[in-house]
């Protein structure tokens, strides 16, 4: 996958981890990988269930929060119960409230939500980070005979003004939401937007393409790791094109502040022509402000521990370096996260 580029907004630097820490490259190269010195092995088990918000069924967020609880349940012998939601605010609310212990959510929404802005203007939320996980790559699907080359695109013909293509924007609530809103406003494509999972997305787009249905959906826009299975899936049915929306990604990671940087979607991912370039950010592992240390521990311990039985359960496990894990501010770490990576020399 083609290395993201950072594009720094105008905020003032603040002091990272890693220097907070007071280690350098020579002791982060030292890392505690499957295989290496456990570090402290007394760590008590947890003494209760939990439960492990995620994101819509087929999506990474899903695939990975599932896969990620049933090891942390076989390794503390205590249940980690995976939940399906429709994405990051939804989250960041449950895990903030107490109604999970557990959360993945964008590094953008955890921003607002720890500021109280944007969505969540003047309700600013408590919650801590275990690790920074992997990217999210936006993707704005279109069916393979679609006339649509570019988001301007999108835009009504000029013959007919009010006949507009109808967009969803993923489910409310969700972090595809905010960053499609955020990437079609300053675009300044007019569109219909609609808010549907990711599943009813794909049917809709499909439906409509092959003549199932006249009210279907002309797009939709995701926002998640790669590949995602029911996307992926629309390449032996419809067929689809990934819109290059390049431009309006470096528009966004200088003007906005919240990790967002400017990547692109190789071919290998669904059998594309060529790469596509797009906007990618972040996504944390993110848990309750009383969180348990033994929960928080293990669930750490168990992430990284255990990445290779991670890995053929999606791809995107493959990402995980507790290098960069801990670039998660200025959400803080949980304590025992924290002292996860001081035990590995992080």
């Amino acid at each position: 996958m083609d290395r993201p580029r950072l594009l720094t907004p105008d905020r003032q630097p603040g002091l990272t981890r890693r220097g907070m820490f007071g280690l350098g490259a020579a002791a982060a190269s030292a890392l505690l990988l499957p295989g290496c010195s456990r570090g402290r092995a007394d760590e008590p088990a947890p003494s209760e269930a939990a439960t492990f918000v995620t994101g819509n069924k087929g999506g990474v967020y899903y695939e990975f929060g599932a896969a990620l609880s049933t090891l942390v349940s076989e390794v503390t012998g205590m249940e980690l119960k995976p939940m399906p939601s429709n994405g990051s605010v939804q989250n960041l609310v449950d895990v903030a409230t107490g109604k999970a212990e557990l959360g993945f959510c964008t590094s953008d929404s955890a921003l607002a939500a720890y500021e109280g802005s944007g969505q969540f203007s003047g309700n600013r939320l408590k919650f801590s980070a275990l690790a920074r996980v992997y990217d999210n790559y936006v993707h704005v699907v279109v069916p393979m005979a679609s006339k649509a080359k570019s988001l301007q695109d999108l835009n009504p013909d000029p013959a007919t003004p009010a006949r507009k293509m109808t967009v969803s924007v993923g489910p409310k609530k969700s972090g595809t939401q905010i960053v499609a809103d955020m990437i079609l406003d300053a675009a300044g494509v007019d569109v219909t937007r609609v808010n549907l999972t990711l599943e009813q997305s794909v049917t809709s787009l499909q439906n409509k393409a092959d003549g199932t249905s006249k009210s279907g959906i002309d797009a939709f826009i995701w926002s998640g790791g790669v590949p995602t299975a029911p996307i992926a899936g629309l390449q032996k049915s419809t067929g689809f094109r990934l819109l290059d929306i390049g431009t309006v990604a470096e528009k966004i990671a200088l003007e906005k502040f919240g990790g967002f940087v400017v990547s692109s979607i190789p071919p290998s991912q669904y059998g594309l022509a060529s790469s596509v370039p797009t906007l990618a950010v972040p996504n944390y592992l993110i848990a309750k402000p009383n969180l348990s240390d033994s929960w928080a521990w293990w669930t750490v311990n168990t992430l990284f521990r255990r990445q290779n039985d991670l890995i053929p359960q999606h791809p995107e496990a493959g990402a995980l370096d507790p290098r960069s894990a801990i670039a998660t501010m200025p959400v803080p770490l949980h304590p025992a996260a924290e002292r996860w990576y001081r035990q590995n020399h992080i």
